[in-house]
């Protein structure tokens, strides 16, 4: 790399840090440089919709970070899946688009001083964000960088969930992201032409084409180069050497609800006995970071089909080569898209503000394989509905494991530790099984397949056994005012204490929105770079 000085040195180039060298190198007069831990996602499976789970399953491009053990949920370490490659978690989520309630954005509004973040001051960054395929009206956008559009997965189960769900006594919605993000909906997702549209195809390869921008991938930061409390550039290996670039504006961390907090203890900004005791000496006494820790856990209830879904079908192993080459090469076939068959916001009961319960489709169970008979067996045919608590109150926590900057942090979630999650989840799995006696899931399920009961005890040993994170983790940066202790940044992202300094990602969400968090992610990256560049004037 010629130059060692940049007006701004962004590290992560996730969901934020895609979003932010994009809009930042919109002014030709600066010069944005990107440091990347991961390199760029080349292999095909991280592009073909269809291909998810075995991305997922395998870890692929993956940090392979996992949680503490966890009492309530029988002492399993669940996997906290995040992209490590350029478009970050973008590249390897389910591509679900979802914005969350307006409601989540005014709540964080009620803080004074966060009033810039109510969901009327933000709703056009969501629209400025995207390229939705029905155009732009009040609340889509029609002309961003990322493309998104209804799920169109061939499969009945997409129309008779929707269908139960209204027998069920539950609202519809056409469009969750629109005026009514209550109800039952088809899925919506980031795909582009057949494949996947991530923050990396989105954001960062347009940026690209400018003169002004420079990504420097397998870039692993060790910490915040600090002159006293003024952030003045970035320390990273690269090649087995080790390298410093300086920021003549700002750092700005944009790696993630976990590794944001790691380096800015790495750095000597956190609570300072717990930089004392792993060795680390203080700058910035700031006993927030690492804290807050939110996370979306879920957990499923499995069907038999009584009959063959197509999916299973294209899944002989002659047919799903082919189906894969045509959606890598051609952008169409049953490969372009999930197996998703929709999904609801839905109250546990009438009394909730907002909706507190999701339920995800999954139309294919997860033994599903390429089978040719006789060689390799095929599987049962099923599907499976998850319900998750939408807005938790359990609150974990991430900390350093070592001052060694290559060491994977400490991840505490806490699933489940405040009862009013457990219980919400509890009614979760009862709403799911509701929607699962309706008529028309009937005439696809053939039988319940999950090993639980009915009584609260079976419910809640089975989620013991089997709840997992959604991989939606928050927070841990949190954004609020100079009288919040666990408050790391204020409402423009700055990091107390400090100059020349902001964190941009997920973990600046003082809550966690009900819902994905690569949409408002990419959001708050949005409205970031508005206010960096209108810092600079």
């Amino acid at each position: 790399m010629k130059n060692s000085t940049f007006d701004y040195v962004i590290v992560g180039a996730g969901s934020a840090g895609c979003t932010l060298a994009y809009r930042l190198s919109q002014n030709p007069q600066v010069k944005v440089l990107v440091l990347e831990a991961g390199g760029w996602g080349k292999h095909p499976f991280l592009h073909i919709p269809l291909a998810w789970p075995h991305i997922f399953y395998n870890r692929m491009s993956d940090w392979n970070y996992f949680s503490e053990p966890d009492a309530t949920i029988a002492n399993r370490r669940l996997d906290c899946a995040r992209g490590k490659l350029v478009g970050g978690s973008s590249s390897i989520n389910g591509m679900t688009y979802m914005r969350g309630h307006p409601g989540d954005y005014d709540r964080w509004a009620s803080t004074p001083g966060l009033e810039g973040w109510a969901f009327k001051n933000v709703l056009s960054l969501f629209k400025r964000a995207e390229s939705w395929e029905g155009g732009e009206d009040e609340f889509r956008g029609g002309s961003g960088p990322l493309t998104t559009r209804y799920s169109r997965f061939n499969d009945p189960i997409s129309e008779n969930f929707v269908a139960a769900g209204i027998e069920a006594g539950y609202p519809f919605t056409k469009d969750f992201n629109g005026e009514e993000p209550e109800g039952f909906a088809a899925w919506q997702s980031t795909i582009r032409d057949g494949l996947r549209c991530s923050t990396a195809v989105a954001y960062m390869k347009p940026a690209l084409e400018r003169e002004n921008v420079t990504l420097e991938v397998r870039a692993m930061t060790q910490r915040v180069l600090m002159d006293g409390t003024t952030a003045i550039g970035i320390e990273y290996m690269q090649d087995g050497q080790l390298r410093q670039v300086y920021a003549s504006r700002e750092v700005i961390l944009a790696a993630g609800a976990i590794n944001s907090p790691q380096l800015l203890n790495l750095s000597g900004i956190g609570a300072s006995n717990e930089l004392k005791d792993i060795g680390v000496k203080t700058i910035v006494d700031l006993p927030g970071v690492g804290k807050n820790l939110q996370d979306h856990i879920s957990v499923g209830v499995t069907y038999a089909r009584k009959d063959r879904s197509p999916l299973h079908k294209a899944m002989r192993a002659d047919r799903i080569v082919r189906e894969l080459g045509r959606a890598y090469f051609k952008g169409d076939g049953i490969a372009t898209d999930l197996p998703s068959g929709g999904l609801a916001h839905i109250k546990s009961s009438p009394e909730q503000e907002l909706p507190d319960i999701e339920l995800l489709t999954a139309a294919a169970p997860s033994t599903a394989h390429p089978y040719f008979w006789p060689f390799v067996p095929s599987y049962s045919d099923g599907f499976m509905v998850r319900a998750a608590v939408l807005r938790p109150e359990s609150r974990g926590h991430v900390r350093l494991s070592s001052n060694d900057p290559n060491a994977a942090p400490i991840i505490a979630q806490n699933f489940l530790a405040n009862y009013s999650d457990r219980e919400a989840l509890r009614k979760g799995v009862r709403m799911v099984r509701d929607v699962g006696r309706q008529k028309s899931l009937a005439k696809i399920v053939d039988r319940e397949l999950t090993p639980m009961g009915f009584s609260d005890a079976e419910i809640d040993a089975h989620i013991g056994a089997a709840a997992i994170s959604v991989h939606h983790p928050v927070g841990t940066c949190k954004m609020g005012n100079s009288n919040d202790v666990n408050a790391v940044v204020d409402l423009e992202l700055r990091v107390f204490g400090t100059r020349n300094l902001r964190v941009v990602d997920a973990s600046i969400m003082p809550l966690i929105v009900g819902g994905g968090t690569n949409a408002p992610t990419i959001m708050i990256a949005e409205k970031a770079s508005d206010m960096i560049a209108a810092s600079t004037h």
